[in-house]
């Protein structure tokens, strides 16, 4: 089990320090997260200030882009970070794509697999010289000229980890990514009765193996080493479940344990502005399903029995502040 750490980015000034720790602490990688800052400056600096941390982006919104300019990018963490950098790619949802990043919005599943095959085509050409003629319905690169082609690169092609949550996008993280980011909007009962059948679909589409993919979790974390810190954290957990299950897109998750018309409330209250209320109407129940409540020493044992036959590495989805030095004994606790 490889277990990330979450690199910030807020504060760049902040950045190699926080790299630097994650590293000395023991973390296997570190991610950003595209909320209120690019997630791609901040691994510039964190690939020049660590030896073996691996530095991904956990997600970068793929809509927001197209894939010339993202294949760029790719291309540059993994020179700058000796081969270190993973792509880690979502969709968001229609509102966001549309009124906040204006960009078109369509068919997301079959979009994303023709970004990411546009990819690899743009990488192709590149590293093997293959000529530039990727045609699709949604995207479309024919042109590269020598002035614009960066040439092989030395550390290889990075890693595409696609985040997924419906049935339809996880079954194309199974065909064309090397990776699935599950939703910390997940449960164990989804990933065995929805997310693992629709990658073994993807897999059988593309004549790949479970060996060749990885399935990486950022899970919900409750834990605390005193009343205070673990009454700040239930709450902390319970808005951000809140938040999330307001959301259209993910309503099949609560459907599946039976709570299909709190997605509605939740919502609605959203639209009204109740960010803080909405964190009340998640039960203990409900958060005990979302989430593992544990001692910080109990948290590998806890992890590991819902998950560890499931994902291949994780992060702690934790919705409030925690001190990175508090977990070296529970990232040793993974390891035996």
């Amino acid at each position: 089990m490889r277990i990330d750490g979450g690199l910030g980015g807020g504060d760049l000034s902040e950045t190699a320090r926080v790299a630097e720790e994650l590293e000395a602490v023991g973390y296997d990688g570190a991610l950003t997260a595209e909320t209120s800052h690019d997630p791609f400056l901040p691994l510039v600096a964190a690939s020049q200030h660590t030896d073996r941390l691996e530095l991904g982006t956990g997600i970068a919104v793929a809509f927001a882009r197209n894939p010339m300019t993202l294949a760029n990018i790719a291309y540059d963490l993994q020179l700058y970070s000796r081969g270190r950098f993973r792509l880690g790619l979502g969709s968001q949802i229609k509102a966001h794509i549309e009124k906040r990043f204006s960009m078109p919005w369509s068919h997301p599943a079959p979009r994303m697999r023709e970004l990411i095959l546009a990819i690899r085509a743009i990488w192709a050409a590149w590293n093997d010289g293959t000529p530039l003629e990727f045609r699709g319905e949604f995207y479309r690169h024919t042109l590269m000229t020598p002035f614009f082609n960066p040439g092989p690169n030395p550390y290889g092609n990075p890693t595409i980890q696609l985040a997924a949550v419906g049935e339809l996008m996880t079954e194309v993280a199974g065909e064309v990514a090397d990776g699935v980011i599950l939703h910390g909007f997940t449960t164990e009962r989804y990933v065995r009765e929805v997310t693992m059948p629709a990658l073994e679909r993807g897999f059988a589409t593309s004549g790949r193996a479970r060996t060749d993919f990885e399935v990486c979790a950022p899970l919900f974390v409750v834990t605390g080493t005193s009343d205070e810190e673990f009454d700040r954290a239930r709450t902390g957990t319970k808005q951000q479940i809140a938040f999330y299950g307001s959301t259209p897109a993910y309503r099949g998750v609560l459907e599946l344990h039976g709570w299909g018309d709190l997605q509605g409330e939740l919502n609605v209250r959203s639209k009204r502005g109740e960010w803080t209320e909405m964190g009340e109407l998640i039960t203990d129940e409900i958060l005990e399903t979302f989430a593992v409540l544990a001692a910080p020493e109990d948290i590998p044992a806890a992890l590991l029995a819902r998950y560890g036959d499931l994902v291949d590495r994780l992060s702690f989805y934790a919705p409030y502040r925690s001190d990175p030095d508090r977990w070296k004994g529970v990232l040793a606790g993974f390891r035996g």
